[in-house]
């Protein structure tokens, strides 16, 4: 009898790393679900002018109150989908535009704390020593202050505005930022290509912003997505406690704000705005819980 034939193995093509990370992160529905409604509402905010119904500081006495088309009112018109304010104006305009003021705010307080946290991080975490314990005392002391209420005393004797705002929310929140990196540089610091840069005579700029910042990027990306959205809540409280951004400017929060005498009455003036607000700062801790669950060295593989 002839010997059985010889089986051959068929070759297992890997897939690639691009293809493994396009796995993990349409496979992550809340990352997916988060980075779309995060993606509609920044859209919203750019094109504001060109899909608003009307102009967010056009007041109209005599269309005041108008309820929104869902509500069961004779005065409900699709003219105005959502209804409009106490002065008269379109809701759903200030609600569009109302985004582009979140958005900013977000962004910029984040951008400022980063810097801020990112650069006493890395320090602490490299230099140790000293250094260490002069930013661990900073923190400490950062740490020390109720953020609401430096915000609201800083405000109240400087004045408010929309750039005061960003500065004092970005100078107040940058403490999470300054951990998280510090304790992330310290892991990396001892890595071999860290030391091996040091061994060839690589200058310690060198060294922090080529070896070792971007090995936390991961972190730092994290981090920045749970700031926005923590700088996005903190300017509707103080909005809503009148320290914020002023009127006429269709703040969420200043929406809220304004409709809080009629919330009994007129219950849809709070809801809306709050929504608003809910879905935006849910749609970015879904997408940073995402974007930590990708970047976790045990899904890399």
């Amino acid at each position: 009898m002839s010997s059985p034939a010889l089986q051959t193995n068929e070759s297992i093509i890997e897939p690639t790393p691009g293809a493994l990370l396009r796995r993990r992160i349409f496979g992550h529905s809340g990352l997916v679900i988060g980075a779309i409604v995060l993606l509609v509402i920044f859209l919203v905010a750019i094109f504001a002018p060109w899909i608003s119904p009307g102009d967010p500081y056009d007041q109209v006495l005599s269309r005041k109150l108008i309820p929104p088309v869902w509500h069961e009112s004779a005065k409900a018109t699709w003219e105005h989908p959502l209804g409009t304010d106490h002065l008269g104006r379109d809701y759903l305009t200030r609600l569009i535009y109302g985004a582009r003021i979140s958005l900013l705010i977000g962004f910029s307080a984040m951008l400022i704390s980063g810097v801020i946290g990112t650069t006493l991080g890395i320090l602490a975490g490299y230099f140790g020593g000293r250094v260490d314990m002069v930013v661990n005392f900073i923190i400490t002391t950062r740490l020390s202050m109720p953020v609401v209420l430096v915000a609201l005393a800083v405000v109240s004797l400087l004045g408010s505005s929309l750039t005061m705002v960003i500065w004092v929310l970005g100078l107040l929140i940058w403490d999470r930022f300054a951990v998280v990196v510090r304790s992330a540089t310290q892991q990396v610091r001892s890595l071999e290509f860290v030391t091996a840069a040091e061994s060839v005579g690589c200058s310690v700029p060198r060294i922090l912003f080529s070896e070792i910042l971007p090995n936390i990027a991961g972190s730092l990306i994290v981090i920045a997505t749970i700031e926005m959205a923590h700088a996005i809540l903190l300017e509707a409280a103080l909005s809503f406690l009148g320290l914020g951004v002023q009127p006429p400017e269709p703040s969420w929060g200043l929406m809220i704000a304004e409709a809080k005498g009629m919330m009994f009455f007129d219950g849809w003036l709070i809801a809306i705005p709050g929504a608003a607000l809910f879905a935006l700062v849910l749609a970015i801790n879904l997408l940073g819980d995402g974007l930590r669950d990708v970047t976790a060295p045990e899904n890399r593989n």
